[in-house]
This record gives C-alpha cells, sequence and structure tokens, in this order.
C-alpha cells in the first residue's frame, strides 16, 4: 500500500499526514542539493558559451548520508543508473515491524547534455581531422569510380596482360593475398596512405570524446512511479507498507489488524526518517 492513498482508516490517514510532512521536508531539500549552477561550454562549432548544471554527486552523498543514519533498516547501496541521455541516482531501504514492512525508495533523475571542454585541444582536432578528410575524399572519390581500369592498369604494370574485368572480378574474389598485394600498390602510386590515415582519424575521435563535458538538467518537482519510468526529470520519494505473509508481501490488507505496538513503531520509523532527511 503507497502511503499517500485515500484511506478511511484512522491510521492510515495518520501514515498519510506523516508522509505529506516528510515530502515537504525531501523536495526542497533536494532543490537546494541540484541548485544550478553556470559553467563555460565549447560547442560542436568551436563557439563557447554558458550553460547551467548542478553536481549529482552533492545527491549521491546525501542519499549515503540518509542510509549510513538509517539504524536497523536494510539498506540498498546508493546506485546510478546510466540509460543513454537520461540518469537517475536512487536508493530503498525497508525495516519489518511484526508482520509488516515499511519500505522506502528515493530517486533522482536527470538529463546529461554533452558538450566539450573550452579548450584549445578540442579546436586543434577539429582541423586535424579536417585536413585528413580533405586530402583523402578527393583519392577515394577517383579511386572509386575508376577502380576497375586503375586495378587493371596497375596490373599490366606488375606484368599480368592478360586480365579482363572479369578475370579480374574471379581473382580477387579467390585470391586474397593478391587483391591485397594489388591494393597496396595502388595506394602507394596515389600518395596517400588511406590505412594510417584512419588509424590517425580514430585517434583524434578518441581524443575529442575523452575531451567531453558533461552537464546536467533537472526539475525541482516531485515525481510519481509512472513519471519516472517514462523519463520525466524530477526527485521521488515513495513510501509503502505492505503485510507479510508466508515470506510474500501483500500490498492489500486490512489496516484495522495491525496490533496497536506496531502501529507505534511504524509512526516511529517515520518520524525517525523525516528528522534524517532534514538534517
Amino acid at each position: 500500500m503507497r502511503l499517500g492513498s485515500r484511506s478511511q482508516n484512522e491510521f492510515l490517514q495518520l501514515l498519510n499526514q506523516k508522509n505529506e510532512s516528510i515530502q515537504k521536508t525531501y523536495l526542497p531539500k533536494m532543490i537546494d542539493l541540484t541548485k544550478m549552477i553556470d559553467v563555460k561550454v565549447m560547442m560542436g562549432d568551436s563557439t563557447i558559451t554558458e550553460q547551467k548544471t548542478f553536481d549529482p554527486k552533492l545527491v549521491t552523498d546525501y542519499f549515503q548520508k540518509i542510509n549510513d543514519s538509517l539504524q536497523d533498516w536494510d539498506l540498498q547501496d546508493v546506485s546510478i543508473s546510466n540509460n543513454q541521455d537520461i540518469r537517475r541516482i536512487f536508493t530503498k531501504f525497508e525495516i519489518r515491524e511484526g508482520n509488516y514492512l515499511l519500505s522506502g525508495h528515493m530517486s533522482l533523475q536527470f538529463h546529461v547534455l554533452l558538450y566539450y571542454k573550452p579548450i584549445q585541444r578540442v579546436i586543434d582536432c577539429q582541423k586535424e581531422l579536417a585536413v585528413i578528410v580533405d586530402s583523402t575524399k578527393n583519392k577515394q572519390e577517383q579511386l572509386a569510380d575508376n577502380s576497375d581500369q586503375i586495378v587493371l592498369n596497375k596490373l599490366k604494370e606488375m606484368g599480368y596482360k592478360d586480365f579482363d574485368h572479369q578475370k579480374l572480378f574471379e581473382v580477387f574474389y579467390e585470391n586474397d593475398e593478391f587483391r591485397e598485394k594489388v591494393f597496396t600498390e595502388i595506394q602507394k602510386d596515389a600518395g596517400v596512405d588511406f590505412q594510417e590515415l584512419s588509424e590517425k582519424k580514430s585517434e583524434l575521435f578518441k581524443e575529442l570524446d575523452s575531451l567531453l563535458l558533461e552537464t546536467y538538467q533537472t526539475s525541482p518537482v516531485l515525481i510519481d512511479d509512472p513519471r519516472l519510468v517514462a523519463g520525466e526529470e524530477g526527485c521521488l520519494l515513495a513510501l509503502d507498507l505492505e503485510f507479510v505473509k508466508n515470506n510474500n508481501r501483500e500490498g492489500v490488507f486490512d489496516p484495522r489488524k495491525i496490533p496497536d505496538s506496531v502501529k507505534t513503531n511504524i509512526l516511529k520509523r517515520l518520524e525517525e526518517l523525516e528528522i534524517i532527511i532534514k538534517s
């Protein structure tokens, strides 16, 4: 049973009031932890601009502090999920009172935007890549447009006089070593080492990836589970009370059957949680 759900039961109404108080304590904390700051970033066209971001580590540390303060609770480590441009920092905790299980889930969901670090090396890498592309583009087009005739001419230079297009296809299909030898000779004559340039291009792209800068965006609102699953930005604090029977959890139960001692302990646990969240 999710706390906050409508109920005519007096005890559940009391739990709902406590849940609302906890939510009102939790949201301002998250708003403060995700306060935006300005950072300088570089766009793909080398333009330097300012972008707003926050520090997710502050949220991670806050969740860890809560976990460290929850004595006697079963805890899940603070974790970060990574699904392309959306991430989630979350933790879960639970404690059993009699045959009833009180559990909580805290989460922050946010989007990641990528820019380059505003340093000269980014521009240098882009310029080097442009030179490589320009130096190979014309040669690649020339080889592609006239490939068969260029190969036949090279074979004649190498002493193979009787090749036609059909014979060329057969020999190249059957003999990998011969094909590589001919293409190596053609590349030498073209004055471009395509393999070397390809490796250099891969190195530059790899270096550019290492120069990416992540910025983080979220919304200062409370969201529920469906909105979390849908990928919306925001923070969540969900509290559930379940009845445990034969090691199975049941969300539907008769709250009138909860012993008074268990009710007292559940309320104490929620008060304890609120104090920890507020601190």
